[in-house]
């Protein structure tokens, strides 16, 4: 009979910092592939931690305790199938990012994490020692071989492991969602596969952590790279997938393959995914948002309700006398189709207040864009009061397109806790509203069918802050000034090479200049779901004094 190994892939969602629950989901998984007569459970990349922990691993406190978590983890799983699990490692002035072999009551190999990724959302030079590439370990009849995460996007760890006797490759990750990343991974990961000639089980994490979600997808390549198994994205799950000695080696035997969403869906379950997990992990049971009347403040409260149920999100609509009719109207139509409770708190009486409080110090002064963001800092006054009142965590609703222009009022309209559409495209909020509208999931907690009125998606956007306002009395069409942005600031091109492009040479400076002044804004707005490389807070890091510009 054929020598089988039978690997238990636990694809879970750990909490920031929270070990000992951590160490109980682990041990719980541990305990199912126990049942289900595994030789090995594997949790992802820092399981134990969660991800990213960023520098509180340098705390010492912390990474010893985090140390001990594990050595309890061992002893407590002595009796069973080996136990492969991640978290930090600390010894003789090193600090590792490290994945913990445990069997028969005791760690029995530490694989320390070689290539550090320092892009994007991570500084892992910052905080890490990069190890030295580890040879495999054994685990009953097996060999196997553990690049971490960024270690199997080179060929050298890989390929050091194959030369050195590994017979499978396992493959722990902390791998945050961007736009086409899980398509990345596979291509990526099917190179291994190619180059080693080995199977490889690929083990990611699932769940939100700040602006970033890990989106799980995780899946076991033969060589070859003949996709064996595929796990749900986002969802958590755990999967047994058997391998067997054949004449050419090991082999992962077929199991189930679930289907990738596309696009638009990935990137609305990670918005939903990241406020539900948001407010979960840091105790916030319900939200509550200023409800316009427009499309932005629509497609949040979408979110909201399909994170954590119609029934605990509080919708606030605050008119004033340049709110129209309209949207007193689509206010209420949202609302009402979502099934969220509907306040109006007018503002006529308090802006009367400061206007007079005011009037000695603005006399001889015009009206101008003072006043107008004195509505809006009203309305955030009168919604972070009730966020004090009732415990409900206060969502802020600027798309990227406001966030990366200064369109918006600090201390006002960015008065808030999380953005849930902070990555996200005027002209990607549109799309958004009408696919959701058409669409409906079972991790969707707000109801079915239409719940943002077309009029809401077709008016045009305004903020109603002065009489006959529109967007486009200020900023160019959202059609070309988003294609502005994504140019200068998630392709990093340059003013000649937009206007090559196409677009107009003096918009292009005008939106430029808009970017680089409001990034005092940006250094205080809330944090938001990160959906593109290229998302405001780690991604993008640029000094708020900064007098350089373009000259092209």
């Amino acid at each position: 009979m054929a020598e089988r190994f039978r690997l238990t892939l636990a694809q879970l969602n750990p909490t920031m910092g929270a070990l000992a629950d951590n160490a109980r989901a682990a041990r719980a998984a541990w305990d199912e592939g126990r049942r289900a007569g595994a030789d090995m459970v594997a949790l992802p990349e820092m399981f134990l931690t969660g991800y990213q922990v960023q520098d509180i691993v340098m705390k010492p406190a912390f990474t010893a305790d985090a140390m001990a978590h594990v050595e309890a983890l061992a002893r407590d799983c002595a009796q069973g199938p080996a136990l492969g699990i991640g978290a930090p490692f600390a010894a003789h002035g090193h600090l590792y990012n490290a994945y913990y072999i445990c069997q028969n009551g005791e760690v029995t190999a530490r694989v320390f994490k070689h290539h550090l990724p320092n892009d994007g959302v991570f500084d892992e030079k910052r905080v890490y020692d990069s190890g030295p590439i580890n040879g495999p370990y054994s685990v009953g009849p097996l060999r196997i071989g553990t690049p971490i995460c960024e270690d199997a996007w080179f060929e050298d760890v890989a390929e050091a492991l194959a030369e050195t006797g590994a017979e499978i490759l396992l493959v722990p990750n902390g791998s945050p969602y961007h736009r086409v990343k899980f398509d990345t991974r596979l291509s990526l990961m099917v190179a291994r596969t190619v180059e080693t000639g080995l199977p490889l089980a690929y083990l990611n994490l699932v769940g939100g952590q700040d602006d970033q979600v890990f989106d799980g997808g995780s899946f076991v390549l033969n060589p070859g790279g003949a996709l064996a198994l595929q796990m749900p994205l986002f969802d958590e799950g755990i999967a047994h997938v058997d391998f067997a000695r054949t004449q050419e080696g090991w082999r992962a035997e077929a199991g189930a393959k679930a289907a990738v969403p596309d696009m638009w869906e990935q990137d609305y379950r990670v918005m939903v995914t990241a406020l539900r997990d948001y407010l979960g992990k840091t105790g916030f049971p319900k939200v509550l948002l200023g409800l316009s009347g427009g499309i932005d403040s629509a497609l949040v409260a979408a979110i909201a309700a399909d994170a954590i149920g119609p029934e605990n999100v509080r919708c606030v609509m605050l008119p004033s006398e340049y709110t129209s009719e309209h949207s007193l109207e689509d206010a209420a139509a949202v609302a009402k189709a979502l099934g969220c409770r509907l306040d109006e708190v007018p503002i006529s009486g308090a802006r009367a207040a400061v206007t007079e409080a005011l009037a000695p110090l603005f006399e001889g002064t015009a009206p101008d864009v003072t006043e107008e963001n004195i509505q809006s800092r009203l309305r955030g006054l009168i919604l972070m009061a009730l966020s004090n009142k009732f415990g409900e965590m206060l969502l802020t609703t600027g798309n990227k397109s406001e966030v990366a222009v200064g369109y918006a009022t600090i201390y006002g309209d960015m008065a808030g806790g999380y953005n849930p559409i902070k990555d996200l495209y005027k002209t990607r909020v549109f799309q958004t509203c009408r696919w959701r509208n058409a669409n409906h999931r079972d991790w969707m907690m707000g109801p079915a069918g239409e719940v943002i009125p077309p009029r809401v998606i077709d008016k045009p956007p305004s903020a109603e802050l002065r009489a006959d306002q529109k967007d486009e009395d200020s900023l160019p069409p959202y059609d070309v000034l988003d294609g502005i942005l994504v140019g200068l600031i998630d392709d990093e091109k340059s003013v000649a090479e937009l206007v090559a492009e196409g677009f107009d040479r003096d918009m292009v400076k005008k939106v430029e200049h808009l970017i680089y002044i409001s990034e005092y804004k940006r250094f205080q707005s809330a944090p938001g779901a990160r959906l593109t490389d290229r998302a405001f807070w780690l991604d993008r890091r640029y000094p708020i004094v900064n007098r350089w510009r373009d000259p092209g």
